[in-house]
């Protein structure tokens, strides 16, 4: 089978420099490290950064109570990954005896700041994502109080009279989504500011999946974690272009006599995707 491998697929650097900052601390004897959630959205990496002391607490939205454990003699560290957090959660981790040590993506924290700069001119935020994922979560907190999230034009049909607007965008979501609300929002507020902070990352993968189908894919293996954000955007995308689409975690997730229905296959994968379970699925398709 020929196998093409989108360019773009697997870590981006923002995760893979939260990754660093963990496991740099741990490899130089700091036990535990703490993770304030998940450090990256990924069954199979999570376990192998367990091995080396680096301990998930928390919950993927960033929002309970931490409960940690750890002897007297131990030198604790706390690390906030990649999506990032809000002022108050920052507050509270920070209170907590422990270092801290921030590893949110800085892109996700250039979209931060120009939330704050624009809350600090009495803006209301408008931010275009999910309104329960741990990084719109985060930067809600940086509203002043006055943010929204929207995910179609119904959202905003719904939103309350608003005098001076600033429109954001979760860093994963689709370009072309982000275009279209932007443009909607502007017909109810002609002087909305709009800011495009989908990530590069994000855009060469979504443009990785139209080359992929460009390039002759019959279908297309997305790799990533069943509730990774970013992979099932990648997955819907391949579908939006009646491509067969398979969504797996890892090769034993795949149909294997399903696939081999077809002589040329895509394969691409979500930020959170390590490129050892990439190597592995695309090595595997040549052999069948």
């Amino acid at each position: 089978m020929k196998v093409i491998r989108s360019q773009s697929a697997g870590f981006c650097w923002g995760v893979e420099r939260a990754i660093d900052i963990a496991v740099k601390f741990a490899d130089e004897g700091r036990h535990p490290v703490y993770t304030d959630g998940p450090l990256i959205h990924n069954k199979q990496m999570m376990e192998k950064l367990t091995q080396k002391g680096i301990r998930e607490v928390g919950d993927y939205q960033s929002t309970t109570a931490v409960e940690i454990s750890h002897q007297e003699e131990d030198e604790p560290i706390m690390v906030v990954r990649a999506h990032g957090i809000s002022p108050d959660r920052r507050k509270y981790l920070k209170g907590l005896d422990m270092e801290f040590r921030d590893a949110t993506c800085p892109d996700v924290g250039i979209i931060a700041g120009k939330i704050r700069m624009h809350a600090k001119k009495d803006f209301s935020t408008v931010i275009f994502g999910d309104p329960k994922h741990p990084e719109v979560m985060g930067l809600m907190g940086y509203t002043e109080g006055d943010g929204h999230v929207i995910q179609s034009t119904e959202d905003i049909d719904n939103l309350p009279k608003m005098e001076k607007v600033c429109l954001v965008s979760q860093s994963t979501m689709f370009t072309h989504e982000f275009k279209e609300l932007s443009n909607y929002l502007q017909g109810h507020y002609p002087e909305a500011v709009v800011i495009d902070t989908i990530c590069g990352a994000t855009k060469e993968r979504q443009t990785g999946v139209l080359e992929l189908a460009q390039q002759g894919a019959e279908a297309i293996v997305v790799i990533g974690g069943k509730h990774s954000a970013n992979t099932r955007k990648l997955a819907l995308l391949s579908k939006q272009q009646k491509l067969p689409t398979y969504h797996i975690e890892t090769w034993d997730d795949l149909d294997v006599e399903e696939i081999k229905n077809f002589q040329t296959v895509g394969v691409t994968a979500g930020a959170s995707t390590p490129a050892f379970i990439i190597d592995d699925v695309c090595t595997k398709l040549e052999k069948v």
